[in-house]
């Protein structure tokens, strides 16, 4: 009986302390929601109300009406996918190469890797600038896929040849024997094991490049050509915030998030489980 109860009390205090921080990460999210549901005037309200008086909707057809958001969604989709799929292609076949091959310079590539996470992107933001300027791609997509591949290459080749080590080199000699080539090996046998990999770096090139901001304000100066942050952040203005506005805004701005993360979820899982099981 002692153990059992042992148990059950480490499972209460489990569940208790994780009840927390659900709550603790929901409070944002469900006030950012009770704002978008109030009208101009209750937002200011004193004392400030959880649940709106008066319910409206107004916000969330503000966006779509006063404001381009729907050419800053298709705007991010298509510069984040683009860069998301880039970013993995490349990753992959980095990793894959760290993984499975020595060659001289190895140690100084994969610190060099490393070492471009080291530097803060404000920093870099003048030099990126001013390439983009002498190739001629302001204000133009191809200038932030380009900027976002630079930035979850690095990182993302290290997660895919950590996840490449974790596969055993023998599937390789196998397939070689059988008669296939390094490409057809890595894209027939290695690739659909490294799934789970690839879902994790996928999920975090996405939210990168979604909620990047600052370059994308810098590298873009037309409304056809600016992204969700931008467009988010263009509700501050000089005299008043748009808060409720602004609060619609970024629950629509998480629902591809959310979307990501479902359609990589059993990946995700699968990648977390790897090795729990010995066989």
């Amino acid at each position: 009986m002692t153990n059992k109860r042992r148990v059950m009390t480490q499972l209460l205090l489990s569940y208790c302390i994780l009840i927390v921080v659900a709550i603790t990460v929901l409070i944002p999210v469900l006030w950012m929601l009770s704002t978008a549901l109030k009208s101009d005037t209750e937002i200011f309200s004193i004392p400030p109300r959880w649940i709106p008086s008066d319910v409206t909707t107004a916000a969330f057809h503000r966006i779509w009406t006063d404001y381009p958001f729907a050419r800053y969604f298709l705007n991010s989709i298509l510069v984040v996918s683009a860069s998301t799929i880039i970013s993995l292609l490349f990753s992959c076949l980095a990793g894959y190469g760290a993984s499975r091959f020595q060659f001289r310079g190895k140690g100084l590539f994969l610190t060099f890797l490393l070492v471009t996470q080291m530097f803060p992107s404000i920093m870099l933001l003048i030099p990126f600038y001013k390439i983009i300027q002498t190739l001629g791609l302001i204000n133009t997509h191809t200038a932030l896929i380009m900027t976002y591949i630079s930035f979850t290459i690095p990182f993302c080749s290290w997660m895919m040849m950590g996840y490449f080590q974790s596969i055993p080199k023998e599937l390789d000699e196998a397939a070689a024997i059988d008669g296939c080539s390094r490409l057809r090996t890595f894209y027939q046998i290695v690739f659909p094991l490294s799934l789970p990999g690839v879902a994790a770096t996928a999920i975090y090139s996405f939210i990168t490049g979604w909620n990047e901001y600052m370059f994308a304000l810098v590298l873009t100066q037309s409304e056809t050509m600016k992204t969700v942050p931008i467009g988010i952040g263009q509700l501050i203005g000089q005299y008043k915030i748009m808060w409720n506005d602004m609060m619609s805004a970024s629950l629509v701005a998480i629902i591809p998030l959310t979307l990501v993360f479902l359609f990589f979820q059993k990946y995700l899982i699968s990648s977390l489980t790897a090795g729990a099981v010995k066989s």
